[in-house]
C-alpha cells in the first residue's frame, strides 16, 4: 500500500493507450489491493477511466494531475504535439473534483524565455483557482545527459530567437540561482494572488483503514 507514481517519467495515457487499454487493468488491481497512486498525464484519455478512478478514490488516496506548461496553443503544439489542449486538461481536472481524488497541475517544466512570462502564469493559476484544483506544483526546466543536446537542437529549430540565451543559461543541467530566484518570486506572487497551494498532501491513514 505504498503510493505508486504512474506517469512521473512517461505518460501512461499516450495515444497507444487507446488501443492497448493497460490502465483499466492497472486501476482494477489498485482497487483490489487498496493501493494509493498518483497519475500524471497530458491526455484527456484519462476520462475514459473516470468510473474506475472514482471507485479508487472512495477506497484510498488517488491524485490526478495534469501537466500544463502554457496556455499559448501555438507554443503548446510545438512542445507537446501529442497532448490534449491545455483547456481540455483543465476540463478533466474539473470533472475529477467531483470524485474524492485530489487534483493538481504540474506546471513543469517551465521553459525560460518561452513559458516563464507573467501572463502565462496568471492564466494557469487563474484557471486552477476557477476549477478549484487542490494545488499547482511549479518546476523549472532541468536538462539531464543527452536530453540537453536534443532539447537545445529543438530550441534552435523551433525558437531560434531564444537559442543563444537558453544555451548560455543551460551551461550545466540546471538554470542558475539568479534566474530561479526571480522565477519563483514571480510564481509565488501570482500563486498568492489566487490563493492556490503549491503542495497537497491528503492524510492517508484514514483512507487506508
Amino acid at each position: 500500500r505504498e503510493v505508486i507514481n504512474i506517469g512521473g517519467v512517461t505518460d501512461s495515457y499516450q495515444p497507444a493507450e487507446a488501443h492497448y487499454e493497460l490502465m483499466p487493468k492497472i486501476l482494477k488491481l489498485l482497487i483490489k489491493y487498496k493501493t494509493p497512486a498518483i497519475i500524471s498525464t497530458k491526455s484527456k484519455l484519462v476520462m475514459r477511466d473516470y468510473d474506475l478512478i472514482d471507485e479508487l478514490s472512495r477506497i484510498t488516496y488517488i491524485n490526478i494531475a495534469a501537466t500544463i506548461t502554457t496556455m499559448d496553443e501555438a507554443i503548446r503544439t510545438k512542445i507537446e504535439p501529442g497532448g490534449s489542449t491545455s483547456v481540455e486538461r483543465f476540463e478533466f481536472l474539473k470533472e475529477f473534483r467531483k470524485t474524492n481524488a485530489s487534483t493538481g497541475v504540474h506546471l513543469m517544466p517551465i521553459i525560460p524565455y518561452i513559458t516563464d512570462n507573467e501572463q502565462n502564469f496568471d492564466s494557469i493559476y487563474g484557471l486552477a483557482s476557477q476549477c478549484n484544483i487542490h494545488y499547482v506544483l511549479p518546476g523549472a526546466l532541468y536538462l539531464r545527459g543527452c536530453t540537453r543536446k536534443y532539447f537545445l537542437d529543438f530550441i534552435k529549430e523551433e525558437f531560434p530567437d531564444e537559442n543563444e540565451r537558453l544555451n548560455k543559461l543551460y551551461k550545466t543541467g540546471g538554470a542558475g540561482t539568479e534566474y530561479k530566484t526571480e522565477l519563483y518570486e514571480k510564481v509565488n506572487r501570482i500563486r498568492n494572488k489566487y490563493g492556490v497551494s503549491n503542495s497537497y498532501t491528503k492524510p492517508m491513514k484514514d483512507k487506508l483503514k
